[in-house]
């Protein structure tokens, strides 16, 4: 057997150990894991989207939402790579379609927010 096929062999086992160890435990994790960032970003949405907060508290939201936008994406990514991008694809659908935030979870009104607002 030819050096190169050895060392290819022995490299492609290692990385497909290496993806194996690295694996979340389960879809469903993987999935739960989605939903908690959903639920996340809609929360922050809607807290940006009533303007309550000014100032730098309204600029770190901001850059929170950008931030969890990007988790978001990053684990449909990782879904698609660990379970194929059928399941990615489901994955997202799913999430997108039942995960909301209730209409009882609306932001603080003005007069509730003190100790909110920049100092």
């Amino acid at each position: 057997m030819p050096v190169t096929q050895i060392l290819d062999s022995t490299l492609a086992e290692s990385a497909s150990n290496h993806v194996l160890e690295h694996r979340p435990d389960s879809l469903s994790g993987a999935v739960e894991q989605l939903a908690g960032l959903r639920f996340s970003i809609l929360l922050s949405a809607k807290w940006l989207g009533s303007d309550v907060l000014t100032g730098h508290a309204r600029t770190e939201l901001q850059d929170e939402l950008r931030q969890l936008r990007t988790r978001y994406s990053n684990k449909i990514d990782e879904i698609a790579i660990n379970f194929g991008v059928r399941a990615a694809m489901l994955a997202q659908d799913c999430v997108e379609r039942e995960v909301g935030v209730p209409k009882n979870m609306a932001p603080l009104k003005q007069s509730e927010c003190d100790g909110f607002h920049d100092v």
